[in-house]
């Protein structure tokens, strides 16, 4: 399946969250302040980007990220209602290209690109030997890991 002919350029979305303690770099450091964490921001750009482009995939395939290079510019506290935009940029035959950006109100907390590749889930299954369902995690979460 060739991306180019069925994303084009400018396709694009938004989402909006409000901050919780559990985004924060706080919540997965001790004795980090209570911000929005860049992982947390960066996660927000790949899902922007990948609901920019869902309705144009075909039934058993979806885009994975590959690429990030983002910048985080500045800080949002809790409750804080963050809105991160994503738009396609570039197409090629199986890479989508991104350009996203976060804001709080008209201040940008985070910016740069993004690339998600696109996959045959059956494929990509049979090719790692990976599971068709998800599997149950058993793994503590960062704060039980901390023995809290």
């Amino acid at each position: 399946m060739d991306a180019r002919d069925f994303i084009t350029i400018g396709m694009s979305a938004e989402r909006t969250l409000v901050v919780p303690v559990e985004r924060t770099v706080g919540h997965f450091v001790p004795g980090m302040p209570f911000v929005y964490a860049t992982p947390m921001m960066i996660l927000e750009m790949e899902m922007a980007s990948g609901d920019a482009i869902r309705a144009a995939l075909q039934p058993g395939w979806v885009t994975v990220g590959t690429e990030v290079d983002i910048r985080h510019l500045a800080a949002a506290l809790v409750g804080a209602t963050v809105r991160t935009t994503a738009k396609v940029v570039a197409v090629e035959r199986r890479v989508i290209r991104f350009e996203v950006e976060a804001f709080e109100g008209t201040r940008k907390l985070g910016e740069g690109r993004h690339a998600r590749g696109l996959v045959n889930v059956e494929m990509f299954n049979k090719r790692l030997g990976a599971a068709t369902s998800p599997i149950p995690s058993t793994a503590s979460s960062p704060r039980q890991s901390r023995g809290s």
